[in-house]
């Protein structure tokens, strides 16, 4: 098996995270924080905006089973990457959408995905590529929210995973 990492921001993390957790190939998906400049956030704390920190999604997933590039078509059709700095009802950088890479290849990848993804609407998009820094894990609570009460899909859509 060959695990590897991808880094993702795409509105509030619950439903980001149950949506991942369907992906086949993906082994773990743990919601966090990053991109700002606290150490060690609180959610209270991100919640106020002043930390710069996005909400996020760490996956590790089976590069044997699924591709970065299946992760991030993924990622593109779960959420509307032209709101800036929001998704649904959700507002403030917090919810911003970004992909954080982990090397070169993951960034070219993310780039070319971005401009796929442009081509299919007429708003510009606004995610957000940037270098993977430090993650800090959500509380506890926030861990497999969605799976464990059947609610916080928020803006992502309760459907079965289709096809890309």
């Amino acid at each position: 098996m060959k695990t590897q990492k991808a880094l993702f921001a795409a509105g509030c993390f619950w439903g980001v995270q149950f949506y991942f957790d369907q992906v086949p190939g993906v082994l773990r998906t743990t919601v966090g924080y990053t991109g700002g400049h606290t150490e060690n956030p609180t959610y209270d704390e991100v919640c106020t905006h002043t930390t710069g920190h996005a909400e996020a999604v760490l996956i590790e997933y089976d590069a044997d089973k699924v591709i970065y590039e299946d992760l991030l078509r993924h990622f593109f059709r779960m959420h509307d990457p032209t709101q800036l700095n929001r998704q649904g009802p959700d507002i403030g950088d917090s919810y911003r959408t970004a992909i954080f890479y982990f090397d070169d290849t993951q960034k070219r990848a993310a780039e070319k995905a971005r401009t796929v993804a442009g081509g299919h609407t007429k708003q510009p998009i606004v995610t957000e590529i940037t270098p993977a820094g430090p993650f800090y894990e959500a509380e506890p609570y926030h861990q497999k929210y969605s799976e464990r009460t059947g609610i916080g899909m928020c803006h992502i859509p309760y459907e079965p995973l289709r096809e890309l």
